[in-house]
Parts: structure tokens; C-alpha cells; sequence
């Protein structure tokens, strides 16, 4: 009996019970598409956060108050930025008196004796959801930040149209704006924004550039920003205070661990660190954190990825469990087939076709269901196709067939013909 027969027999035999044998895919389809899916959403998810560490570029530092601090110093004086995060160890013992960051610790942090891997260094205030009017256009502004103009570069914010303000904005504290696409959008629509006025709790701001379109990260529009000198900041809305951060971008990529070690002593020393005190700041290391999740979100997709091949084991078992009811039914017509010679080969590859079929086309359905799947985008992440996952799940659907299919199919060529043809 040549191979094509009992291919024709194999797909003749799934064909007499068209629901049954869809019912036997589903598990496979189930299991498939969720391993798909799951790897998928996975990646994406990690491709979103790295991407979104990415953005502050691999050698900037994020310099925090760990604590809810009081007053800090005021006015502007110096260029400079920085960016980052990453956590910097700290030591532990009695916590000495918190301070909170002040300009004079960032104007410190510039000194190039005491911290010669640092390139530049970006106060920062933040005020959140921040209400902004133009010519009866209303927007809430996510996040305003008072800063100076190397900010842009640590962070990575290009400006698409108009301009950055400078230094001399910075000193003159002049009430000038750099907005993202999502507020240019909200307050102009499609207008030009840049030389327009804006109103942001009722202090007026002349807005000058429109910051390159950064896209979302999860639930977060990094396009709703202003960005403003300051001194100007800190003057009409929030008051000089203390800093909510400190962005210091080191001199390159190799040089940031340096960086955090230079900076860290500096700190130290301004704020009373002891050696066996507990610092009142932290320092957060873009790269040292890119390395961390990528390895966290490596584990959790594999981890997904087992959760969702459990589905598949238990489709493998359905698949033994209906080629044994169909050997059964079939016990007749196998002791006729032997009964007329058919080796016992051609009844084992018969029944492992059966099964190996089965497995193959859930496995199929189960990639254009996943392939779909991925069209979608869920809590701000799109799913990325893993091709190895793809690969991964289809061969061990196929697998699952033969490995599942194998016992029902042994069962049937040991059947002996007088005995199949004696059985109701």
C-alpha cells in the first residue's frame, strides 16, 4: 500500500466524524495561539520599556530624593543635562538628616575636578497635570518640567519645529515653552503653534518649539509635555523649592558607572553621607536598568510561555482519547483490511496520520488565530511575532500527534484479524 493510500485513507477516516475531529483540533488551536500570543505580548512589552529607556539615551543618571523633602535653592546659572535611571546601591545603618536636592547640588555636580565623566547636568522641577488655555482651547498638560536646555539632549527630545530656549532664557527666567505633539494638537489642532500664546494657570507662556513625536509607553503619552526654562517655572507656578530630580549625562556609554561613582561621592559629602549612613537620594543607571529588565521580562515570557504549553499538553491528551473511541468503532473494519492483507505498517501509519493530521491543522489554525491576535494592541502594548515561538509551537503540535497518536495507533496494528472481525 503505497504512502498516498493511506494518506487518502487517514483523511477519509477524519472526514466520517467532521465534528468530532474539529472538537480534537480546538484543544491544539487553543493551546498554539495562546504560546503565540503570550511570547508575543511579551516581546512587545519589553520592546515598549526599551524602547522607552532607550529614549534617555544609555548614559544618563536620574538623581532622586528617596525621602518628601523641604526648600532648596532657586535662580539659574548654569547650562547643563543629564538623564537616566538606574539603582545605585546604598549603604545601610542610622539615616542621617535628610536633605532634600537643591540647584547648588547640581551646580556641584558640574565641578569637572571632583566629576570629570560627567558631560552636563539638568535640574529638574515637574508639575503635573497642569491646565493650559489658548483662545478658548483647553488641554491639561500631563507633565510640565522647569529645566534647562541640555535637558533635551540627556533625554533625547529633538524638536521637530521652532526651536529650544537657551541659556539667556534660562537666566532672564522668560516665560517661553517647548510643547509635545499631543498638547500642540489639543491647543491648536492642526495650526501652526510656535510664536502662539499660551495660558498655563494663568501665567502666560509664548510657546517656541514642538518637540518630535515619541509615541506611548503603556498608559503614558510621552507626547504630553511642555518644557519650560526654570527659573520661570519655579517663579510663577511651583516656587523655589527643592529639585524633583537631577539628570547628568556622562561623557559616554562607558563611561556611566564612572559617572555614578563621582557623582555619588559628591552627594555624599554635600548631604553628611557617612559610610555607615543611609543616603537620603537615589541614583538610577539607564543601563544597569536595561540589563535588569531585559532579564526580568525574559523569565516572565518564558514563564507565560509554560503557563500556556500546559494548554497544549492537555489537547495532546484529548487527541489519545478520541483515536482510542475511533480505533475502537474501527476494530471491523481494521480485521478486514488485515484480514486482505494489509501490512501492519499501513494500519500504524494510518492512525498515526490521523492523529499527526489533527495536531498539524489545529496547529495551523492556531498560528492564523495568534497571527491575528497580534493586529491588536492591549493596554498600550502591541504584540511583537516571535518567529521561534511560531516554529516552536508548531513543531511540538506535531509532536503531540505523533507522540499521542502513537498508543492508539499501536493498539490498532496489534489488533489479530480473527478477533477484529468477531467484534460488534
Amino acid at each position: 500500500m503505497s504512502q498516498l493510500e493511506i494518506l487518502r485513507f487517514a483523511l477519509r477516516g477524519l472526514a466520517a466524524n467532521k465534528l468530532r475531529s474539529f472538537l480534537t483540533t480546538l484543544g491544539i488551536l487553543i493551546g498554539v495561539a495562546a504560546v503565540i500570543l503570550l511570547v508575543a505580548f511579551g516581546e512587545g512589552a519589553s520592546q515598549s520599556i526599551q524602547q522607552s529607556i532607550q529614549r534617555l539615551g544609555a548614559n544618563t543618571l536620574t538623581i532622586s530624593a528617596s525621602f518628601a523633602g523641604g526648600g532648596g535653592g532657586g535662580g539659574a546659572g548654569f547650562g547643563g543635562a543629564g538623564g537616566g535611571r538606574v539603582s545605585a546601591g546604598q549603604n545601610t545603618g542610622p539615616r542621617t538628616q535628610a536633605r532634600p536636592l537643591t540647584l547648588e547640588d547640581a551646580r556641584a555636580l558640574t565641578d569637572r575636578e571632583q566629576v570629570p565623566s560627567v558631560r552636563s547636568v539638568s535640574p529638574v522641577v515637574t508639575t503635573n497635570s497642569a491646565a493650559a488655555v489658548h483662545e478658548g482651547a483647553g488641554h491639561t498638560i500631563a507633565q510640565l518640567v522647569g529645566t534647562y536646555p541640555s535637558y533635551f539632549e540627556a533625554t533625547n527630545k529633538p524638536v521637530e519645529s521652532g526651536t529650544y530656549f537657551v541659556n539667556d532664557d534660562v537666566i532672564a527666567a522668560r516665560k517661553v515653552m517647548v510643547i509635545g505633539r499631543t498638547v500642540a494638537e489639543g491647543l491648536f489642532g492642526t495650526a501652526d503653534p510656535v510664536g502662539r500664546p499660551v495660558s498655563v494657570s494663568g501665567v502666560p507662556f509664548t510657546v517656541i518649539g514642538v518637540l518630535k513625536e515619541s509615541g506611548s509607553t503603556g498608559m503614558q503619552d510621552a507626547d504630553d509635555v511642555a518644557i519650560v526654562p526654570l527659573p520661570a517655572v519655579q517663579q510663577s507656578l511651583t516656587g523655589f523649592g527643592a529639585l524633583g530630580s537631577i539628570i547628568v549625562q556622562a561623557t559616554g556609554a562607558d563611561a556611566t558607572d564612572s559617572a555614578q561613582a563621582e557623582v555619588t561621592a559628591v552627594l555624599n559629602q554635600r548631604h553628611g553621607i557617612t559610610p555607615t549612613g543611609t543616603a537620603d537620594y537615589r541614583i538610577l543607571n539607564q543601563a544597569t536598568l536595561q540589563e535588569t529588565v531585559s532579564s526580568t521580562i525574559g523569565i516572565f515570557t518564558a514563564l507565560l510561555g509554560a503557563v500556556a504549553a500546559i494548554s497544549l499538553l492537555v489537547g495532546g491528551i484529548g487527541i489519545t482519547n478520541i483515536m482510542l473511541v475511533t480505533v475502537t468503532e474501527r476494530t471491523r473494519e481494521i480485521g478486514i483490511r488485515k484480514a486482505i492483507g494489509a501490512p501492519r505498517s499501513a494500519i500504524l501509519g494510518q492512525f498515526l496520520l490521523e492523529a499527526t493530521v489533527l495536531s498539524l491543522v489545529g496547529g495551523l489554525l492556531g498560528v492564523a488565530i495568534a497571527f491575528a491576535g497580534t493586529r491588536f494592541t492591549i493596554a498600550g502594548i502591541s504584540p511583537v511575532l516571535v518567529p521561534s515561538s511560531i516554529a516552536l509551537a508548531l513543531g511540538v503540535s506535531v509532536g503531540i500527534g505523533l507522540f499521542f497518536g502513537g498508543y492508539p495507533a499501536n493498539r490498532a496494528a496489534k489488533l489479530r484479524p480473527i478477533e477484529a472481525l468477531r467484534h460488534e
